[in-house]
């Protein structure tokens, strides 16, 4: 098995190269500080190649500090869970990088992660834009740094499946049904879809991406945060419009087959010389997920356009990213969390690949290929058409919970997408049920 403090070894002998080379690099002693015999933690989800990559940021880090950074992997596993236990035995990591909002939110609550402080909560100010600040405050304090992002937003196709049925990119929903119906008659299915158990977050992008269009970034916060119901007409009128796209015959093998169907499969179904399916919906990370199974080209075989609007105009986004916070006070932990907030962390990540940041001081010369480039540059062009993962805003039970919510519930419905108020009533019940769970684990303070 690899060493991770060996490569990161090996790259910090390399990291004064990265560091004299980054267009975000600052020289300032401040940016500097001498923590030679200091250690600091960091826990995150990442595994394997993002893992990887990310020990090459903290390289760096290591190179201009002289600190040295442990970084501690939850191998996939829920991170939530490994932190609430490292929490109650008293251990908890200086650094921890958090997936959802709302677990930032609920340790600002508990008195768990500590405020950036007035400096580094100024540099955020000024390089974050609006929703991402929203989303790491909790009662007008900063608590986070969102270091990486996702654009989810997007449809990755078959360049050589359109071309058979003389059908291009699609700019509005209407028209995205008319190639779906043009692709399915030239005999390609148009719809990869991964609806397998622990892959059926991909059917909430699925409703999350069609319900902001079709209720527009309002209603959009009023649901994320249960104060619209699921029964509400725009929630009906959705699941009526997915039941649409992904009709029976618009998926690659039918509903049984998608049930059964992980994410790696419905890409690989898209990305390949002889597709199995036309399109792909789901984010940036896409090609990261079929890399070195798939023999396609992105550029040649396979492209990507933006996920269409309900009318032409506007742009907007549906996103998730992992924000950076502190859980410990030390002097290393605070330097690295500042460090994380820079150009420059953010552009060693971004060469590598498989990576976005919502950080605006980030060069776009630094990602790796035009692709990239431009699906970088329309998460930040979204602005306030920016919108979070819905499901990663709401409580875990009914948002991020394999068998049950929002996943389960999608499932059914794909399976057999006939009842939509049934659907909208069952996932009503579920979201309340999660909801008043939420405000009794929290208290009553947290009711608002």
């Amino acid at each position: 098995m690899p060493n991770p403090s060996a490569g990161r070894r090996l790259m910090a002998a390399f990291a004064p190269v990265l560091l004299a080379s980054s267009a975000g690099c600052s020289s300032g002693d401040e940016d500097r500080p001498d923590l030679s015999g200091a250690t600091v933690e960091v826990v995150a989800v990442w595994r394997d190649t993002e893992a990887a990559a990310f020990e090459q940021v903290l390289a760096a880090f290591e190179a201009r500090t002289g600190a040295t950074v442990e970084f501690t992997s939850t191998e996939g596993d829920d991170v939530g869970a490994v932190l609430d236990a490292r929490i109650a035995r008293g251990d908890p990591p200086e650094l921890a990088i958090l997936p959802q909002p709302g677990l930032l939110q609920r340790y600002a609550r508990e008195g768990t992660i500590e405020p950036l402080g007035d400096q580094l909560a100024e540099e955020v100010q000024g390089r974050y834009g609006t929703e991402w600040r929203r989303l790491a405050t909790m009662d007008g304090e900063l608590y986070g740094v969102w270091f990486k992002a996702a654009n989810k937003s997007l449809v990755w196709y078959s360049i050589g499946a359109f071309e058979r049925a003389g059908v291009v990119p699609p700019q509005d929903l209407d028209r995205l049904d008319d190639v779906a119906a043009a692709l399915a008659a030239s005999g390609t299915p148009p719809f990869a879809v991964a609806a397998a158990p622990e892959d059926a977050w991909t059917l909430t992008d699925w409703f999350e991406n069609l319900y902001l269009r079709v209720a527009g970034p309002e209603r959009y916060d009023a649901l994320a945060e249960h104060r619209l119901p699921w029964t509400d007409e725009t929630v009906q009128a959705t699941l009526g419009l997915l039941a649409q796209l992904i009709a029976p015959q618009f998926v690659a093998g039918g509903p049984a087959s998608a049930l059964t169907t992980g994410l790696t499969d419905a890409a690989a179904a898209v990305f390949s010389t002889t597709p199995r399916a036309a399109m792909v919906v789901e984010g940036d990370f896409i090609p990261g997920v079929v890399a070195g199974a798939s023999e396609a080209e992105l550029g040649v075989d396979v492209d990507v356009f933006p996920f269409p609007e309900a009318r032409p105009g506007g742009r907007l986004v549906v996103g998730g990213g992992d924000v950076a916070v502190q859980m410990r006070r030390s002097d290393a932990g605070a330097a690295l969390l500042r460090f994380l907030a820079s150009a420059e962390a953010g552009e060693i990540w971004a060469a590598r690949g498989g990576f976005l940041s919502a950080n605006e001081d980030v060069d776009l010369t630094a990602y790796p290929d035009d692709t990239t480039r431009d699906i970088a540059r329309a998460l930040l062009e979204a602005g306030d058409g920016f919108r979070f993962d819905l499901s990663d805003l709401q409580p875990v039970e009914f948002g991020g919970t394999t068998d049950a919510g929002m996943w389960a519930v999608l499932r059914e419905f794909i399976a057999d997408p006939g009842d939509i108020a049934g659907t909208a009533a069952r996932l009503e019940a579920e979201a309340t049920a999660a909801w008043a769970g939420t405000v009794a684990r929290s208290g009553p303070d947290a009711a608002g």
